[in-house]
Formats: C-alpha cells, sequence, structure tokens
C-alpha cells in the first residue's frame, strides 16, 4: 500500500480530502492526515473568536471519515526528505510515499525586540483563545494596541469595537493608510468607519521595541494593557528548516506541479508556498485541486500535465463589525452591507458545505 501522508487539515488538506474521498483513491492508496487538532478550524474567522463574538464551536469543522484515512493528533517537529519520514513530537516517525506539507504560515515579528514574548497572537486557534481571554478580562477604559493594519488587524479592531465598545482601541500601521493591498478608496472608507466607531488609526507607524504593557513607536513609549500582533507572517517553522530553496517569507520554491523541484513526491501547498499572490484560503484551496491531479495521474499511471491555469481568486471580503464590511468581488469593489452580507453567505456555505 502507498501512503499519502498530508500534514495540516487547513483549507488546502481538507480541500483534497474532498477531491479524494470517498471515490478518488486507489484500493492500494492511504491517507495519514496529521494534524495539531481534531477537527478543521476556519482560520479566517480567529479574529471573532479572539474579540468574544462567536464561540469556539462555531469554527470547528469535523474530518471526513474513510476506512483508509488516518488521522494522527500529533506535533510534526521535522520532515527528512531522503528519509521519506515525518519525525513526530512523540518520537514516532510516520514514512511517506507521497507527501503534501501545509502547515500553515507563523507570526514574523521582525527582530523587533519584545514582540514575541509580550504581544499577544490570532494566527492559531490556541493563541486565538488566549487572545480572547486577555481581552475578555480587561476592565473598562483599558487600551487595547494591534499592530498591523491589513486584514486581520482591520477585522479584530473592528468586531473588539462593536463587543468591548467600553475599550480604547489603537491600531498600529506603518503605511500612509491601512489596508494598504486594497485600494485608497476602500482604505478611506475603512478608516472612516473607524473614525465614527471610535477607534484609533497611527499611520506611519515604526514599532522598534515591546515591553510588557508598553509599545515604542518611533522610540516612544505607549501604554497599553494589551498587545495584538497582526504585522505579518512567514512559512511554517517545518518548513523554513527544509533544505530546499526558499524566498524571502521563508516559503518553498515550488515547479508548476506545486512540488519541490528536487522531490517529485513532495507538494508545498497554501501558506508554506512561495506564489505570486498573498496567501489565502482560496489559493490553497486552488492548490490543493491541482496537486489531486498530479495525484491522482500518477498513480493511473497517466500522463501529468507540464503545468497548470493559474489559480482564479475570487476576491476578498472583510468584515467591519457584524453590519458591514468591504472587499473586492471580480477585482470590484463593494462596501456597506452587500459586503457583510456576502462574507456571511460564503462562511455559511464553506461549513454547510464541508460539515
Amino acid at each position: 500500500m502507498k501512503n499519502l501522508v498530508i500534514l495540516g487539515g487547513g483549507y488546502g488538506g481538507m480541500r483534497m480530502l474532498q477531491r479524494l474521498l470517498p471515490n478518488e483513491l486507489p484500493n492500494d492508496v492511504t491517507i495519514t492526515l496529521i494534524d495539531r487538532f481534531p477537527y478543521h478550524c476556519l482560520k479566517t474567522e480567529y479574529y471573532a473568536l479572539a474579540a468574544g463574538t462567536i464561540s469556539d464551536q462555531h469554527i470547528r469543522v469535523a474530518f471526513p471519515e474513510h476506512p483508509r484515512l488516518k488521522i494522527k493528533y500529533a506535533e510534526v517537529t521535522e520532515v527528512k526528505l531522503d528519509e521519506q519520514v515525518v519525525c513526530l513530537q512523540s518520537g514516532e516517525e510516520v514514512p511517506f510515499d507521497d507527501l503534501v506539507i501545509g502547515l500553515g504560515c507563523e507570526d514574523k515579528y521582525h527582530d523587533i525586540p519584545g514582540a514575541k514574548e509580550f504581544t499577544y497572537s490570532i494566527q492559531t486557534i490556541e493563541k486565538s483563545r488566549a487572545t480572547y481571554q486577555a481581552l475578555n478580562n480587561l476592565p473598562a477604559g483599558s487600551t487595547v494596541a494591534i499592530v498591523g493594519g491589513g486584514l486581520s488587524g482591520v477585522e479584530l479592531a473592528s468586531e473588539l469595537s462593536e463587543s468591548r465598545n467600553d475599550l480604547n482601541i489603537k491600531l498600529f500601521d506603518r503605511g500612509n493608510h491601512i489596508l494598504s493591498a486594497f485600494s485608497e478608496r476602500l482604505s478611506t472608507y475603512v478608516e472612516n468607519w473607524f473614525d465614527t466607531h471610535s477607534v484609533e488609526i497611527i499611520n506611519k507607524a515604526n514599532i522598534t521595541r515591546v515591553e510588557e504593557g508598553i509599545l515604542y513607536n518611533h522610540d516612544e513609549p505607549v501604554s497599553a494593557d494589551a498587545i495584538v500582533w497582526t504585522a505579518g507572517i512567514q512559512a511554517n517553522k517545518i518548513v523554513r528548516d527544509l533544505p530546499v530553496e526558499k524566498d524571502g517569507m521563508g516559503r518553498a520554491i515550488i515547479t508548476p506541479r506545486h512540488h519541490l523541484p528536487q522531490y517529485e513526491n513532495v507538494f508545498i501547498m497554501g501558506d508554506c508556498a512561495s506564489l505570486p499572490h498573498a496567501p489565502s484560503a482560496q489559493l490553497a484551496e486552488g492548490q490543493a485541486e491541482q496537486i489531486v491531479v498530479v495525484l491522482t495521474k500518477r498513480w493511473k499511471g497517466e500522463e501529468v500535465p507540464d503545468s497548470f491555469p493559474p489559480i482564479k481568486l475570487k476576491g476578498v471580503l472583510g468584515s467591519l463589525g457584524k453590519k458591514h464590511g468591504f472587499g473586492l468581488v471580480a477585482e470590484r469593489p463593494i462596501t456597506g452591507r452587500v459586503a457583510r452580507l456576502l462574507k456571511s453567505g460564503v462562511l455559511w456555505m464553506y461549513k454547510y458545505h464541508n460539515g
């Protein structure tokens, strides 16, 4: 029996399971999924979990069941490419014939002293839980500093402003406008929303140091009762430690078939892969679809395409609390209630389809 090992049950891992099970998996192939948690997590909603507006169970989706799907709940410590084994924290080594690495990303602290030690995160479900506990326990009038004015920071700031309007929320961003990946029109719309909801935006910020309860912006101290870091990501450490070529974010360079150039049986997916688009759930799912094509054709002894069409992204949607939103759909900017309803609908459809 051949063993396909999938590291990470995120959006890409789930899409692969959907496509292979129950009828596309050859009789001589088994799948081993390795993840730290016994369920798929909706990472795009971690901001709401941290803000306390949804419960833990709302962002969990059960993994599928199949006689030839084995799920290991474990922490991966190393991948030995030449030996074709995955090392687990328990000391166990899991052999693979084909390997798909979709372990996601980690916060990037840009070598800023104290940033890792004295800030909270929404990068994983356990860190989002810890952030919720910290924010939920703050007394009225406390100050929350959020570092990073990208999508995650904006959604967290807006959600928190609605769930805890007794807090003073400061959003630090290094650009002239928040949401630098979007058009200035969308950035201005969100900035105006923050202005009416008493969220303070500090543009052209330069965080030089973090201490317990103190954020240094241009070396000037700013007191905060809780500091949340949403200012950059990098590939998972397992991928950063691989002896392969990587980009500046630590993501592995891959071929058009999504595998490592030196290892045709090792695929890199999602936030761990060096791709021309910003990391997203859609991108991971698009990769998963194409990786399944490569695997199924190889298992059948058929010729694999040299390349695939570019992965088409439908757009990006962000929320501003529970009633407003913003985004790009088919490259057209949308704002207001329609954008928020669209995002809610996409989330509902994903949970309904996968659950």
